[in-house]
This record gives structure tokens, sequence and C-alpha cells, in this order.
């Protein structure tokens, strides 16, 4: 069974057989906005016997927030292809729909600009945001480890209900299992960290040169249980774009995540996700650990040198990623990783120095404010935006999936978006947290936490 060109993953190599959806990746910590020039945490540490608790708002930054909302933004314009069912339709009917030119060049942006840039930016702040439960943790005399794992723990089970029941693009649970590394690697000293980084990164590179030369597929496995899970639930090439859409109970979209999970772990698999995902907490962890987020004008110079050659050397192959990604990979699997790691970081860390060298000249603007409300309720405005998807798209809903033109669909995204923005304003006005970053923070702290102001 064979998935047209164009709407292959972007980070993935290509397939043979049927591919549900990808691309998804949030770092759900909660943050709490507070003043750009935020003082320093207290450095004295109370007593062993004294409580854990969350970091409060003082301890907290605007710009790791605002950064958050932005790459909300971005997963909402990068999953809404997937979830609405666009990416899956055949060249014709794409083609047959409404605006196709428009829908055309829109694909190719999206490509360009989205696909993988926002994924790394929110494991940038996943790593960030385990530097500070580290530092907070130690600082109030507690244990980093359990405390950690047991967060990890509930955002795996957290990931594995979205996976199995919600949308088959889930990046929660490979969040939290590459998450469950990190404490082993936080003594490591700067410099062995820093080149740990950057050969995971790298690495996939010369894995996937490797197994294209040596005709190996290491996630065949995977792709032979999706296969076999379609031939149990019927799902054929013919049918396979309007599954969803055609689905009239629930039973029906079940049969179609069980053969999407299979084939997730297979995109996890060759995509080398776990190596990228790693590398990037491990360089966030880096920058949390000289907590320069808390100091961003210290290092003005060295932001605009980021965003000036991140974004050149970015926006000068993102063109080249994008066009392989939507021809199938002419060049070669090994080429098209490289392309991917010299397009997609770069550019997405030039995002970052973008918007924090804008933060530290407008930090009390309104757009920082805006996009802090939805980074803020990260987790809940995640999976908030895959079950209006299902809603929307799917056929116990609205059943609008596959029937929309790109266009439409990144709109819908967009207006998703800003409603988000709204809700998660009023919400917190009358909250601490968001619902389900507040049943988090209980359940990993053991403790009862008031929501209401």
């Amino acid at each position: 069974m064979t998935r047209s060109h164009r709407s292959s993953p972007a980070d993935t190599p290509p397939n043979t057989h049927l591919t549900p959806l990808s691309k998804a990746e949030a770092d759900p910590s909660p943050v709490v906005p507070d003043p750009p020039a935020a003082p320093e945490p207290p450095s004295a540490s109370p007593a062993r016997t004294a409580p854990l608790l969350p970091t409060q708002a003082g301890e907290r930054y605007m710009i790791l927030d605002s950064l958050r909302g932005f790459a909300i933004l971005g997963i909402a314009l990068a999953n809404y292809p997937e979830l609405s069912l666009y990416r899956f339709l055949p060249e014709e009917a794409a083609a047959a729909l409404p605006v196709s030119g428009w829908d055309h060049a829109l694909n190719f942006i999206v490509h360009s600009l989205i696909d993988g840039k926002f994924y790394t930016i929110f494991s940038l702040l996943f790593g960030i945001g385990f530097s500070i439960i580290l530092q907070n943790t130690t600082r109030k005399g507690g244990r980093v480890l359990p405390l950690f794992m047991r967060r990890m723990l509930l955002l795996a089970l957290m990931g594995l209900l979205h996976l199995t029941f919600i949308w088959s693009g889930d990046i929660l649970l490979l969040y939290a299992l590459m998450g469950m590394l990190l404490p082993f690697f936080r003594k490591l000293p700067d410099r062995v960290l820093l080149s740990s980084a950057l050969a995971l990164l790298l690495l996939p590179v010369g894995i996937d040169a490797a197994c294209e030369y040596a005709g190996l597929h290491p996630a065949a496995f995977f792709v032979q249980l999706q296969q076999q899970a379609c031939a149990h639930s019927g799902i054929t090439p013919d049918n396979f774009a309007t599954w969803l859409r055609d689905a009239d109970s629930y039973a029906g979209i079940f049969d179609f995540l069980i053969q999407g999970a299979a084939v997730r772990a297979q995109e996890f698999i060759d995509g080398n996700r776990y190596f990228k995902v790693l590398g990037l907490f491990l360089l966030g962890f880096l920058i949390g650990r000289h907590r320069l987020y808390a100091r961003l004008g210290e290092h003005r110079r060295a932001l605009r040198r980021l965003t000036l050659i991140g974004g050149s050397v970015g926006l000068l192959l993102s063109p080249l990623f994008a066009w392989s990604s939507m021809n199938g990979r002419p060049w070669g699997i090994a080429a098209h990783s490289l392309i991917y790691t010299l397009s997609v970081y770069p550019l997405a860390f030039a995002y970052v120095g973008l918007i924090c060298l804008a933060y530290l000249r407008h930090g009390s603007a309104a757009p920082f404010r805006l996009l802090a409300a939805p980074g803020r309720m990260a987790l809940t405005n995640y999976l908030t935006q895959s079950l209006i998807g299902v809603l929307l798209y799917y056929g116990i809903g609205l059943g609008l999936g596959a029937s929309l033109p790109l266009v439409g669909v990144e709109l819908i995204a967009l207006l998703i978006f800003i409603a988000q923005i709204i809700l998660s304003s009023l919400w917190l006005s009358a909250f601490r947290y968001g619902p389900l970053e507040w049943i988090w923070r209980i359940l990993t702290y053991g403790r009862y936490f008031p929501c209401r102001r």
C-alpha cells in the first residue's frame, strides 16, 4: 500500500505502506508569565523537610511562555493538514479541490517554514524545563529523580491515551520516554553535554546513509504490524484518505488508530526521532543550566548572530527541503536527512533568536502577553487541538475531512489558535493553571494545590 509522495511526513523516509498522521511536538510544561526583568530565584536552601512545590509565578519568565505559545501556533499549522486528512488525499483528489493552485503554493510554504521547526522549539523548551525542575528541586532540598520520573510516567500515560484513542500523531509519549533519560545527563560538564547533543543531532544522517547503503529497514516489524491491522479492519489504499471521515462510529476510528499507532512507531524509528529529540533536550538543558533565558540582554550579540546565520542558512536550504519532501526524496533518504539537519535546525534556532530579540525591545507588548497565555496551558491546548480536529474532520463529528482545501484547513487552524489565546487568557484570569496542567501537578507532587486564584 503506497501513500503519495506529496503526503509523506517531512522528517521521515518515504514508506511503501499506509502512513497515518504525524508531526506534533509539545513541551506541555505550563509556564506562568512574569515581567521581563524578573529577579533571580532566592539561593537560600530551605530545610529538607520543606514540602516540594511547583515553580511559582515569581520564578517563571514570560519569554518561555511566549515561545511555547508561538510553538502552539506552529503545532496547529503543522498538524491540521494531517488531522484534516488533506495530506492523505491522492494527487487527483487534491487537484480537484477549490483553489488547488493556492494549496500547492501553501503546501510548499508549510514544508519550508513550519514542518519540523516547531517540534524543535518545543524540544528545546522541554530541556529548559527540566533544568528549571532540577534547580528548584535541588534548591528546595528535594530528590530530583523520583519527582521527575513520576512526572514523565504521567506524561507517558497521557501520550499513550492520546495516541490510542484520539490521534495517531502524538508526540507526548516519545517526549516522556526520552525525558526519562535526561536525569542521567544532569551531572555532565558543559563540553560533554554540548558534544553529546550535537552528536545526537548529527547521528541520524549517518544512520540513514548506512541503512540506505545496506538496504536495511529497521522498522520493518512495525510496517508488517500495520499492514496486518489494515487487512483485519479492511483499510485499503482506496479508502485510506476517507476512512476516518466516513466512520459513523468510534469503533471504526479506533480500528484506524490501531494501525496508526504501529506506523507512528515506524516513523519514530525510520525518522530517528529519538536521537533528534534527546539531542534537543540536552541542548535545552544546557541553555537552562546557565539560565540564558533570564539573561537575554547579556547575549544580545549572540542572539543576533544566531538569527542572522540560522535564518540565512535555514531560509536558503528550506525550499530544497520542501521540494525533496514533496517529491519523494529524489536524492535518497540520506541526502534528505542531511538537508533536514542543515535547514530545519538553523531556521528553528533563528525563530527563537528573533523572538528573544523582539522580547528584549518590546517584552511588555501585547503580542508577548497574548502568546504567553496559551503557552502557560500548552498541554491542555495541544490535546484540545487534537480533540477539536477529530470533531471537525472525522465522521463522528462534522465529517469535513478530506474535503477542504489546504487554505481552508490552515485558516481553521489559525482561528482555533486565536480562540485558544482568548480562552486561555480568560481561564488564567480566574485560575492559576490550565485544567490538565493542574491535574498533572497534583499527581506529580502527590498533594493538592488550589487552582482558583
